[in-house]
């Protein structure tokens, strides 16, 4: 009861920050203590995102289509890479590598050369989702499979139970928890890899209407283009925390009590 009544009282503690943030911005912005014209005050904001809520809903379907499809993608292969590797030593020791290069190259070099092999389209949008997508997957997964209880192994190995037993009812059930907190860090990745693309190539999405905003120097609707993504960022991990409670539900007993 008393850990409920906490996070409650945090969840106030943290939304009234948020309140009083706005409001001194707002206030700044109407005394002239910001510059409206760089700077646009939370009302601006505001009226920019219903002014042109046509346009932020047809881009963010564009943005939010590449960023599902390419975190997809990144899901399955993070997944089937951990299993091999996890499996094969010796193909860890060859791929984990190259993964860690790919983490270790800017997003924004990447983007430019993708759109000159792979066009204007789609396709490079998802290819480079799903190189920032699935590292911080497969590196979770691995983390959960070390975590696995050696003892219940050894106990599984004694009963003559073959790998894929052990895989099955021991590594996959620890390494839950594990895949979800790197799920969640890909999912805000994914949005942010594809507004980058969008920036540096193509027609539509919520970056390409960020570069056009800002071109025409309508800084409120860039802020209402920022605060979108933000938004539709956040949901999405909340998705993905509300299939991890139903998945693992006995991880969350104690919150329900």
């Amino acid at each position: 009861m008393q850990k409920k009544s906490t996070s409650i009282l945090d969840r106030w503690v943290s939304l009234l920050t948020i309140i009083g943030l706005l409001v001194v911005w707002e206030l700044a912005g109407q005394f002239g203590l910001l510059p409206k014209f760089i700077l646009p005050t939370p009302l601006q904001i505001l009226q920019a995102f219903v002014r042109n809520s046509d346009q932020l809903m047809f881009h963010t379907k564009v943005t939010l289509l590449e960023a599902m499809v390419g975190l997809s993608y990144g899901v399955v292969i993070a997944c089937l890479l951990a299993l091999v590797m996890d499996a094969f030593p010796l193909f860890h020791k060859a791929i984990y590598p190259l993964l860690v290069i790919t983490q270790t190259v800017p997003t924004i070099a990447i983007a430019p050369i993708l759109v000159l092999w792979l066009g204007y389209g789609m396709a490079p949008k998802i290819v480079l989702i799903v190189l920032t997508t699935t590292f911080p997957i497969v590196v979770a997964i691995l983390d959960g499979f070390r975590q696995a209880d050696e003892d219940t192994i050894q106990l599984l190995r004694l009963m003559n139970a073959s790998k894929w037993q052990i895989l099955w009812h021991v590594k996959i059930p620890t390494s839950l928890s594990y895949f979800y907190a790197g799920l969640r860090v890909s999912v805000s990745y994914a949005f942010i890899s594809a507004v980058v693309s969008e920036w540096l190539g193509g027609f539509e999405g919520l970056g390409v209407y960020m570069i056009r905003t800002k071109k025409l120097f309508q800084y409120d609707t860039m802020f209402a283009i920022i605060l979108l993504t933000s938004l539709v960022s956040l949901g999405s991990m909340q998705l993905v925390k509300w299939s991890e409670k139903y998945l693992m539900k006995w991880k969350y007993i104690g919150e329900k009590k």
